[in-house]
């Protein structure tokens, strides 16, 4: 009875723990976000590995292709908030042990520039972490012609 007790114990504590951590996490991953949206990405940027890799959507746009290492990785960053681009996180689902997760985010982002609204969309990142940090990061978009929309009115702007 006593051996039953202990291993319902134990189980209970494991749901606890992944609950909290996965609420921990959210928290930490919304507030990096509102960092970014406001210009600061410094918050997001700490959360790759050195060596990682963001592969964002292929296509005749600024962002297509893949930033290999954490110094790509922040050049792609500063030109997300140069374009002022801002977002959202509206859902995570994550799957794993802390030293191998995978983390799915629906992100909606948006552009505004000069008080016009240029630009919105909905995005999964699907994130694969190893303790703790991202190693690999691809990026999903609902509509990749928006996208190619955004990159046009920001090179009419000089951008």
């Amino acid at each position: 009875m006593t051996l039953v007790i202990g291993i319902l114990i134990g189980i209970v504590l494991v749901v606890v723990l992944r609950i909290a951590f996965t609420r921990a996490l959210l928290v930490k991953l919304r507030r990096d976000v509102a960092a970014l949206s406001r210009g600061d990405y410094g918050p997001l940027l700490s959360g790759f590995a050195d060596d990682a890799v963001l592969d964002f959507h292929e296509g005749e746009h600024r962002w297509s292709g893949s930033y290999v290492g954490k110094a790509r990785i922040e050049e792609f960053l500063q030109s997300f908030v140069g374009a002022g681009l801002h977002g959202d996180i509206r859902q995570i689902f994550m799957g794993g042990w802390s030293w191998s997760m995978t983390i799915l985010t629906r992100f909606d982002d948006a552009a505004d520039l000069d008080g016009e609204h240029l630009y919105d969309n909905q995005t999964v990142l699907v994130c694969r972490t190893r303790w703790g940090k991202i190693v690999h990061q691809a990026d999903y978009y609902v509509d990749t012609a928006r996208i190619l929309d955004l990159d046009q009115k920001l090179t009419a702007r000089g951008l």
